[in-house]
């Protein structure tokens, strides 16, 4: 790592929008402050507790209909926009694909840019990024915003000039590893993690200071123990899932270092117990036969404490993932009563089509439902264990092509941040619903090549109302894991969702539209036709007394490179370009923001 520029930083951290909506109590005064304005969004999930919701309600069932587009603006860019926008006071900070451009606009003219930051990029890293040159935003704290670029390097920027204060190198393209993910701050921390697992990148997970950048510590998803950062009390509630010497028992010989694991997902944070949570991903190559073993610590949910970075638990979702369900996606920290004692959990979809919740104190597994019952890969997860119960039918070993294997490797849930809604204690989900065939092939390692070893072909799942949807918004009750009602969509509902507390479910779908449901039964109450499809979580705010709703607009990400690097072969983009082949007739690029209020 090298730190390049550094500057005196003023003011405090900055961290959980509407925590008083989720629970979660905070002292930092700056921290207290942005608690107690539901008018910002200063986290890309929405608080600590990732639960992506609102406390607003002026936009509601009654009068959602009214809603009118109110201002746009355009990046630039045509790649594939992901993520959502942050706003602190009267300043919105708005991101891009590659090259990473970051905008600052002051909401009392939204038409005039206050300051720009456009970095000048070695177009050879797009090479090396899987599945589009997508960027998932920003962070906000200590009066900077915090920016990664593809290119390795992570930058704080001050959020009323621009002025760049210091920038480091987390990851190297030149072997595969870039950046893609929203960084996160809690405290005086930044914690961040590369991409490129399909290069046969070894997973890490980097915290920063956040007056620096200085490298505080890393811990790695694979290797010795030291190396993985496991406390000396790991695991000791659940030693079945597995304990020490495991990051490279668990391989062949030294596998492990080029093993994957890479974490480029959502990362929450709980105070009270000062553990930030997150998702170890998928191991490399796809390919099982070239990595006997469980593989750990890949495919792994973990607590770590933020300070030290030491793992107080692990548990590993999909031991030996042979079907690339990479275990990065969100994480959401809800308090609910268990056996009649309020508890903190921890939920999870994951790609692997089974929603988690766990006890984020100490990992305890509680709840383990599949998402869809078109999941064939398992047939249960027993919850004594932990262990999901594979059906071999459905493997991807080098002596059996795999049919009809479901969940593709997409996952029935991606990097798409969902929202709960904590009256009711309803997640509201954007799943894919694609299945896939597999058929594996040996090769070599190659440093900054790519390490897949599988060849796929993608479609719609089978119980859909036509057989032909490959997207849904599903809700479900998180006492339970059960779902409530499902609202189908054409294209994978790849971006997630956002809760309103007027009643409202926010998404944007990959043909275009941003829609509102009744959160009750799914109903579709409005709609708008942005100019390009979106793959981006909405998001919302309040200025001058006046609730907006913010989504990006910009086709792309892993089902859009078809469309985005025009590809034919149904097989490229690792399987995307023959399921979403259909998607160029609904929608073009483009990248920008579509923001609504009445």
């Amino acid at each position: 790592m090298k730190v390049t520029s550094s500057s005196a930083i003023l003011g405090a951290l900055v961290g959980g929008l509407f925590a008083g909506f989720s629970g979660l109590a905070m002292a930092d005064a700056e921290l207290d402050k942005q608690v107690n304005t539901p008018g910002a969004w200063p986290i890309a999930t929405g608080g600590y507790y990732s639960q992506h919701n609102s406390p607003l309600a002026q936009i509601n069932k009654s009068n959602v209909k009214n809603v009118k587009a109110a201002w746009s603006f355009s990046t630039g860019v045509l790649n594939g926009h992901e993520g959502a926008p942050l706003v602190i006071g009267d300043m919105m900070y708005i991101h891009s694909a590659f090259p990473n451009n970051t905008y600052a606009l002051n909401l009392n003219d939204p038409g005039k840019i206050v300051w720009q930051h456009k970095p000048k990029q070695d177009a050879s890293t797009k090479a090396v990024m899987c599945c589009d040159v997508v960027d998932r935003g920003l962070a906000y704290g200590a009066g900077q915003i915090i920016k990664k670029q593809a290119n390795g390097h992570l930058l704080a920027l001050d959020a009323k000039t621009g002025k760049t204060n210091w920038e480091v190198e987390v990851c190297d393209p030149k072997v595969g590893s870039t950046l893609t993910q929203a960084p996160f701050v809690a405290k005086d921390t930044i914690l961040m993690g590369c991409s490129g697992a399909e290069l046969g990148v070894r997973g890490a997970v980097n915290a920063f200071d956040l007056k620096t950048g200085e490298l505080k510590w890393r811990a790695f998803a694979t290797g010795s123990d030291d190396s993985v950062r496991l406390a000396k009390d790991f695991n000791k509630d659940n030693p079945h899932y597995g304990q020490f010497g495991l990051g490279t028992k668990t391989w062949e010989g030294d596998a492990w270092k080029i093993g994957g694991g890479t974490n480029w997902g959502w990362y929450a944070y709980d105070p009270k117990l000062n553990l930030f949570y997150y998702g170890s991903g998928n191991p490399a190559p796809w390919n099982e036969t070239m990595r006997p073993g469980d593989n750990k610590w890949t495919m792994t949910i973990w607590g770590r404490d933020l300070d030290t970075g030491m793992a107080k638990w692990g548990y590993q979702k999909t031991p030996h993932d042979e079907w690339d369900f990479a275990g990065v996606n969100q994480m959401v920290l809800t308090d609910q009563p268990v056996n009649g004692k309020v508890t903190p959990l921890l939920s999870h979809i994951d790609r692997n089509g089974i929603l988690y919740t766990l006890n984020r104190e100490n990992g305890n597994l509680i709840v383990a439902e599949k998402v869809d019952p078109a999941v064939n890969v398992f047939k249960k997860v027993d919850l004594k264990t932990g262990t999901p119960v594979r059906d071999p039918e459905f493997a991807t070993r080098m002596d059996h092509k795999g049919t009809n294997i479901c969940p593709s490797a997409m996952g029935f849930h991606n990097q798409g941040v969902d929202s709960y809604d904590p009256e009711s204690r309803t997640l509201y989900a954007g799943l894919n619903h694609i299945c896939m065939d597999w058929e594996p092939f040996m090769l070599p390692y190659r440093a900054g090549q790519f390490f897949v070893g599988a060849t796929l072909a993608m479609y719609p799942g089978p119980n859909g109302p036509t057989k032909k949807e490959m997207g849904q918004i599903r809700a479900f009750d998180l006492t339970t894991g059960k779902a409530k009602w499902t609202k189908w969509e054409k294209f994978a509902a790849w971006g997630g969702t956002l809760y309103t507390k007027g009643g409202l479910v926010w998404y944007a779908t990959l043909d275009g539209y941003l829609k509102a449901l009744d959160n009750k039964d799914g109903k579709e109450l409005w709609n708008f036709k942005m100019p390009s499809g979106g793959i981006g979580s909405p998001m919302t705010y309040s200025f001058k007394g006046k609730q907006y709703v913010g989504s990006m607009y910009g086709v792309g990400g892993w089902p859009g490179v078809g469309l985005v690097f025009d590809l034919t072969d149904p097989s490229a983009g690792l399987g995307a370009v023959g399921a979403f082949k259909e998607l160029q007739n609904h929608t073009q690029m483009g990248g920008g923001l579509m923001v609504f209020s009445l």
